[in-house]
């Protein structure tokens, strides 16, 4: 059944006036009433997760102005992809320790810009630390929804990012009374061995609006299925039976003509057979927003968002991903 009011997660913080994944940007999203924060979890070549987009870490460390790692810059390949950079796997935590965090889109968001090179990155541990004491600070409750970046990259390199997670939530105290914790990842067969070894977990597949999970197409080739036919009822029974929900792109719920007729559609569909659903990412500029809710002034200024934003909470989400935590507070909470 859907929710009075959409669940809303603050966006590796509040993404949108600090660095992500910064400490700052997760305290100051809960003081901005989000009800969870999303950490994106990688692994480090000792084993322990770290909160990052990517595991290339170039576009939001300083790690290319360290000439002590100068030599980690490497080029990488999977299925095809090929990429060039510093990732956390080449680095011990104590190493990544030295590196400070900067903005991942300095010209959208200069605000945010003026705040890099000041803080450390995170770990899972201390995501969740500090949303036990947001819990506490506020008197609300603050959940962690995980995402499980390139799981099978990294079993490919012998991690187990699934186990890696089990055990920490563990080691945390999560989730427990008032820590409610999502598990949400591209890839379901992590989903399924977290889910088979009964970690305790809201379950949610994550879909991108065009292409095939990796792990699928690893196991099945050319059979894949696309992430557009498991959002079909027939891939809703198929593909997503046994989780506990969806969390698809913006432009899935808003449509091809941005009125959100197929969103309201498909939350239906998904309602029908018990699954929750989730969306990604709402954002105020001009570049995020579909075409018809633009405005003058450029990419990086704000847009008709609170028009796209009502489109999609009277679709009937169950939970939004905003990088603007006070925005979407305003909008989707009252």
């Amino acid at each position: 059944m859907p929710a009075t009011r959409p669940l809303l997660v603050a966006h590796r913080g509040a993404s949108g006036y600090r660095p992500e994944h910064s400490r700052s940007a997760y305290e100051l999203a809960i003081d901005m009433g989000c009800d969870a924060v999303e950490p994106d979890v990688v692994a480090t070549r000792d084993g322990v997760l770290v909160v990052r987009h990517e595991n290339e870490i170039s576009g939001t460390t300083d790690v290319a102005s360290h000439p002590e790692f100068a030599d980690r810059r490497t080029t990488k390949s999977f299925l095809g992809h090929t990429m060039t950079g510093w990732f956390t796997e080449d680095f011990t935590w104590a190493e990544l320790q030295t590196l400070r965090l900067r903005e991942r889109i300095p010209t959208l968001r200069p605000e945010s810009a003026q705040h890099d090179g000041y803080e450390p990155m995170l770990r899972l541990s201390d995501v969740l630390e500090i949303a036990a004491d947001g819990a506490r600070r506020t008197g609300r409750e603050i959940g962690v929804v995980v995402e499980i970046k390139h799981d099978a990259y990294f079993r490919s390199i012998g991690s187990d990012l699934g186990a890696l997670v089990a055990t920490e939530l563990s080691a945390s105290g999560w989730p427990g009374p008032g820590r409610p914790v999502t598990i949400e990842s591209f890839e379901p067969s992590v989903l399924e061995r977290m889910r088979a070894r009964e970690t305790e977990a809201q379950y949610v597949f994550l879909l991108e609006a065009t292409g095939s999970p990796v792990d699928m197409m690893i196991e099945r080739g050319a059979d894949a299925p696309t992430y557009a036919e498991i959002v079909e009822p027939a891939g809703l029974d198929r593909w997503v039976a046994g989780f506990d929900g969806i969390s698809v792109a913006k432009s899935m719920i808003l449509g091809p003509d941005a009125t959100a007729r197929a969103g309201a559609a498909l939350v239906e569909a998904a309602h029908a057979r018990g699954l929750v659903v989730y969306t990604w990412t709402c954002r105020p500029e001009n570049a995020f927003l579909a075409k018809r809710f633009r405005a003058g002034g450029g990419k990086a200024a704000f847009g008709d968002y609170e028009a796209e934003w009502s489109l999609i909470r009277d679709a009937g989400v169950d939970g939004v991903f905003v990088d603007h935590t006070d925005l979407g507070a305003e909008l989707f909470l009252r």
